[in-house]
């Protein structure tokens, strides 16, 4: 199938070809075409899939069909995302795909001074992309009015939840028209989130593409077992490879991803964190770079990482296990897209392996594991946690064959075995 058969307008065709598109991806092939019907949808999609694009494009040919030249323009489509990295990769998507249209928009988010963009919304916009507390902030202050909206997107819902934005959305969509086309999108669909999509759509359709419980195939995944105290040297040492050209880390907290940069630094590896307290300019500019390729290795937490679309990035490399599962494919879903090859890393300590099987549980596979490494798990028994339950777990199903040593803490733990081993590419053992 052809960007061509779905029935887009030339202009927008003619954007598509000059960006490198040519065959829709399974969400964009579904979609677009209920979406130039009228029809409120209902999209479960990962990041990866193409998503931006399946709303996009059919919102650009649909306000283009009525182009309001006569008077000042007003906002007609509006876009809510959770995070303003992702809010500006909507942005510049809106701008690729529409740059033959006519048709404007801009993209508003907190963290910055208001003034740029309440100037942009003076001069009005078609479409504009909105996290939700900077909307509700210039609507307080009347630089926005949301009557005129004719088609509403909320996108990445579940991120929504927990980034706890729902109360925002539930004040937005009473400023909406009660007549619009809504569309809704969201990797998940707890009861929550099904809850509040059945507030907002009206019969909708409903498209689901790789659901959050499978991983791309054709990402390559392996995981480390290795002490807690041994995971800086492990990547130093993973690193040490000059295939991996860019590499995207990820920690649970924003002190760790700060940790693992000055580690890097400290051994000649050009790197940057991203985090929710770097500045609005200091994130874009460490992800810009990041897309050069000047800062090889970009660390991030992962509210942060949402907006992260990187063409080309091969490897993702799980520094920290994720404690909720789902996280697990979102962080690897930053590679391998659009049919790209990618390979995941991921560093398991003792006191994350129940992490581990939560996340295998979830995407129904065993991850092989990689044990020919310098740095070896040594310590299988750590000090265990306050409730007993996690320490019977964690005792009843070990991931690895090596023998138990006494329990000891991690920050103390030697590196093991030869330190000239590096065979990360290897043949895995698919057992343990």
């Amino acid at each position: 199938m052809q960007f061509q058969s779905l029935n887009i307008i030339e202009p927008i065709l003619k954007s598509l070809k000059e960006e490198g598109y040519t065959t829709p991806t399974p969400i964009q092939a579904q979609a677009i075409p209920i979406v130039l019907q009228g029809t409120d949808l209902l999209g479960c999609a990962q990041t990866g899939t193409g998503k931006t694009a399946a709303f996009a494009i059919p919102i650009l040919q649909l306000l283009s069909a009525n182009k309001q030249y006569d008077r000042k323009r007003k906002i007609r489509s509006l876009i809510v995302t959770p995070t303003r990295e992702l809010a500006i990769q909507i942005g510049e998507s809106f701008k690729a795909y529409g740059r033959h249209t006519g048709l404007t928009c801009t993209v508003i988010f907190g963290g910055v001074n208001q003034s740029s963009q309440v100037s942009a919304l003076q001069n009005g916009v078609d479409v504009l992309i909105a996290t939700p507390g900077r909307l509700l902030d210039l609507m307080n202050q009347r630089h926005v009015s949301l009557k005129d909206v004719e088609i509403f997107v909320l996108d990445e819902a579940d991120r929504m939840l927990d980034m706890g934005f729902i109360h925002d959305v539930k004040k937005l969509l009473t400023a909406l028209p009660a007549k619009r086309q809504s569309l809704f999108f969201s990797a998940t669909m707890p009861p929550e989130i099904v809850k509040l999509a059945n507030t907002i759509l009206k019969n909708p359709s409903k498209v689901a593409v790789t659901p959050v419980s499978s991983t791309v195939d054709i990402i390559k995944q392996n995981v480390f077992f290795v002490d807690k105290g041994n995971k800086n040297a492990l990547l130093v040492d993973i690193l040490k490879d000059k295939n991996i050209k860019t590499a995207l880390v990820f920690t649970r907290t924003k002190h760790g991803a700060d940790k693992v940069v000055k580690i890097l630094i400290k051994h000649n590896i050009k790197a940057e964190a991203i985090h929710g307290n770097k500045g609005q300019n200091a994130r874009q500019r460490a992800l810009t770079n990041f897309k050069a390729q000047t800062t090889r290795v970009l660390v991030a937490t992962d509210i942060a990482a949402r907006g992260i679309d990187v063409d080309d990035l091969e490897f993702v490399i799980n520094y920290e296990m994720p404690n909720v599962a789902e996280t697990y494919v979102h962080r690897i879903g930053r590679t391998g897209r659009a049919g790209a090859k990618g390979t995941a890393f991921s560093f398991c300590d003792a006191e994350e392996k129940e992490y581990l099987r939560d996340i295998e549980k979830l995407i129904s596979k065993k991850i092989p594991v990689i044990d020919d490494h310098a740095y070896p798990l040594i310590d299988h028994n750590p000090i265990p946690a306050p409730k007993q339950q996690f320490q019977r777990r964690g005792n009843s199903q070990g991931h690895s064959n090596h023998s138990q040593a006494k329990p000891g803490n991690h920050s103390q733990a030697k590196p093991a075995g030869n330190s000239n081993k590096k065979k990360w590419f290897g043949k895995p053992k698919s057992t343990r």
